[in-house]
C-alpha cells in the first residue's frame, strides 16, 4: 500500500478500536489497482454518523443525511460514510430513503459499477464480492447487478459510464451498453449541472474521441444542452486530433464544429451552466481563432489576446488545419515575449497626463490618443517612456 492510504490507516484503526468495521472504498481503490495517482481516499464504516462524531473530535456535516461526515484528522480531511442501503429511487436520481446498515457487502451492492464496488482493508486486502478487480483487469465497465436497475435508480450513471471510457480507455460491457441505449431518455430527468460535470471530465479524458463516438452511438447527445441535432458537428469534432486540448479549447472546438453563430455562443454555453468568466475566455479564444483562420497574427493581436488566449487559438488553428508541426506557437511566443508591454496598465502614460499636456478636459479624445500611443509602442515606433511619449504626441499634434 502507498500514500495517501498509509496516512489514513490511523483513521481506520480508530474506528476499529471503537468496535466498528472500516474500509477504503470507491474510486481510490480502483485507481490504486490501476496504479493511477490518488488525491484523496474515501472510507466506509459500520459506524453511524453520530458514532463517527463521537470517535473524532473535529468533524463537519457535509452530507449527513446520506451518512457522510467529514473528519479532520492530523491536518487531513477524510469523508467517512456509513454503510447504507437505499430504498426506491425517485426522479431517476435520488433514493427516497437511505438506511444505515452494518453490512459491507450490502453497501457495495448499491454502487454503480463493479470496478467501483471494491473495498480494501488497512492491510491492503481486497473485499471484492462483484469481481471488480476482474473488470479492471479486462478493462470493462459493467454495472453491479442488472444494468437496467442501476440506470433506472440513477440515470446519471449512463453518463458516468461514457465518462469512464474517456478517462480509463475501458469498454462498456454489452448488457450495460444495451441498457444505456434503451434508457438514455431518462437523462432528461438529470440536472444540467450534473451533466456538465460528467461531460467536462469526458472532454478531458485520454480517450475522449472514443467517448464522443459513444455519445453519438447511444444518442446521449440528444439529451444534452444544445446538442440535439448536433450530430454532424460532433462527428466533425471526432475527426480532429483532440488529445492535447485542454477543457477551454475543447469547448471552443465544440462551438466551432457546431457552427454556432457568434451571437448565440453565450446562450449555448450558459445552457451548460458554465461560469460567466469561463464563457468570456472561450468566446475570446473563438474570436481570435476565427481571425487566425483569415490571417496571421499581428503584434497588436498577440498583445490584445494575451499569451493564454493566443496560444489556445493557435493550437486550435493547427488542429483544424491538420498541421502537426507546432513551431508557429514557439515563433509567436517569442514575438510575444519581445513585446515592450504586455498589458495596457504597463503604459507609462495616463489620461490625466494627456489632459495636463494638452490643457483639455476629458472626453472621447483621451481614449483615442491613448490607443494611438498603445499602437505606436507595440509597433516599436516609440519607447514606453513618459517623456518620449509626450514629445512624440506634441510633434504629431504640431504636424
Amino acid at each position: 500500500m502507498r500514500e495517501p492510504f498509509l496516512a489514513a490507516v490511523p483513521v481506520i484503526e480508530k474506528l476499529e478500536s471503537a468496535g466498528f468495521e472500516a474500509y477504503f472504498v470507491g474510486g481510490s481503490v480502483r485507481d490504486f489497482l490501476l496504479n493511477k495517482e490518488i488525491n484523496d481516499v474515501d472510507i466506509a464504516t459500520s459506524a453511524t454518523p453520530s458514532e463517527v462524531k463521537q470517535i473524532f473530535p473535529k468533524t463537519v456535516d457535509v452530507g449527513i443525511e446520506h451518512g457522510t461526515v467529514l473528519v479532520l484528522f492530523e491536518n487531513q480531511s477524510y469523508e467517512i460514510t456509513t454503510f447504507r442501503s437505499e430504498a426506491e429511487y425517485e426522479d431517476f436520481r435520488r433514493p427516497k430513503e437511505v438506511s444505515f446498515i452494518r453490512n459491507l457487502r450490502e453497501d457495495l451492492q448499491r454502487r454503480d459499477f463493479t470496478m467501483n464496488a471494491i473495498a480494501m482493508d488497512k492491510n491492503g486486502n481486497l473485499i471484492d464480492p462483484f469481481n471488480g478487480k476482474i473488470s479492471i483487469l479486462n478493462q470493462v465497465i459493467q454495472t453491479v447487478g442488472k444494468a437496467v436497475d442501476r440506470f433506472q435508480e440513477d440515470a446519471l450513471r449512463m453518463m458516468r459510464a461514457v465518462r469512464f471510457v474517456s478517462q480509463l480507455s475501458f469498454k462498456i460491457e454489452k448488457e450495460t451498453l444495451n441498457a444505456l441505449i434503451d434508457l438514455v431518455h431518462l437523462l432528461e430527468n438529470i440536472a444540467v449541472e450534473r451533466k456538465q460535470a460528467e461531460f467536462e471530465k469526458l472532454l478531458c479524458g485520454d480517450d475522449r474521441k472514443q467517448a464522443l463516438e459513444l455519445i453519438l452511438q447511444t444518442n446521449i447527445y440528444s439529451h444534452l444542452p444544445g446538442l440535439s441535432g448536433g450530430e454532424d458537428g460532433i462527428k466533425l469534432m471526432v475527426g480532429y486530433k483532440l488529445e492535447k486540448l485542454n477543457k477551454r479549447e475543447m469547448w471552443a472546438l465544440l462551438v466551432y464544429c457546431l457552427n454556432i453563430e457568434k451571437k448565440d455562443i453565450e446562450h449555448f454555453l450558459r445552457g451548460w451552466r458554465i461560469p460567466l468568466k469561463e464563457i468570456r475566455e472561450i468566446q475570446l479564444i473563438l474570436q481570435y481563432l476565427y481571425q487566425r483562420i483569415e490571417t496571421s497574427w499581428s503584434l497588436y493581436d498577440l498583445y490584445t489576446a494575451g499569451k493564454e488566449v493566443f496560444v489556445s487559438s493557435e493550437i486550435l488553428y493547427l488542429v483544424i488545419k491538420g498541421i502537426e508541426n507546432q513551431n508557429t506557437i514557439q515563433h509567436y511566443l517569442q514575438l510575444f515575449e519581445k513585446l515592450p508591454i504586455k498589458d495596457r496598465s504597463e503604459m507609462d502614460v495616463t489620461g490625466n497626463d494627456l489632459m495636463n499636456w494638452f490643457n483639455k478636459t476629458g472626453g472621447p479624445w483621451v481614449k483615442e490618443v491613448l490607443l494611438r500611443v498603445e499602437h505606436a509602442i507595440i509597433a516599436g515606433k516609440i519607447a514606453n517612456n513618459k517623456k518620449i511619449i509626450k514629445e512624440w504626441l506634441m510633434e504629431c499634434n504640431h504636424n
